[in-house]
């Protein structure tokens, strides 16, 4: 009788014990299928993987830049009122300590693009998600790559007559590449 009862006891605890397991599962949704991934894998790496097809003028985005970023960022990328586009290192910059006697307009520049992005690439992956601010991912990507080649000119990174695609744009040296460290892993 006595076993009957350790039996029935035991039974009841790990009853109890997965109810609560099964009433606590979480529930992570479901698997998404190869099509509905590849929707939403957008990420652009610093070494230009993952760049799409199509390509994009300096020309071309001067006339998007005016329509869609200068009420922002101001007609020459320097006016504000978001974040400068065009500049250097700022006030007081590493390649040129005395640039602080040559600024005539606008004398801080910081977190420019010219400045402080690294890597072109990482450039069209921010416009491209997260511009114009009213109407993020709202470009196609011939756009994108309009834009960021009219932004790279207003830097005097590339020529007024460049064309950016998913092999030019990689190539671009940026000025603060050797500035920073990238967590990225140069090949995957």
């Amino acid at each position: 009788m006595r076993e009957r009862l350790m039996a029935l006891l035991l039974a009841l605890v790990l009853g109890f014990v997965l109810w609560g397991q099964a009433a606590h599962a979480v529930d992570l949704g479901q698997p998404l299928d190869a099509a509905q991934i590849a929707r939403f894998d957008i990420t652009v790496f610093p070494d230009g993987r993952n760049l799409p097809k199509g390509q994009g003028s300096v020309s071309q985005g001067a006339a998007l830049y005016q329509a869609q970023c200068a009420g922002c960022h101001g007609p020459k990328g320097i006016e504000g009122p978001a974040a400068r586009l065009v500049g250097s290192d700022g006030f007081f910059g590493w390649t040129d300590p005395l640039r602080v006697l040559r600024i005539k307009n606008y004398p801080l520049l910081v977190q420019s693009v010219g400045a402080r992005w690294p890597y072109a690439t990482t450039l069209f992956d921010y416009v491209r998600r997260a511009m114009p601010y009213h109407a993020p991912k709202s470009l196609g990507d011939d756009e994108v790559y309009a834009i960021t080649a009219q932004l790279l000119h207003m830097n005097g990174l590339v020529s007024a007559t460049a064309v950016m695609d998913k092999d030019s744009l990689p190539r671009v040296e940026m000025p603060a590449r050797d500035k920073t460290f990238s967590a990225w892993p140069q090949k995957p």
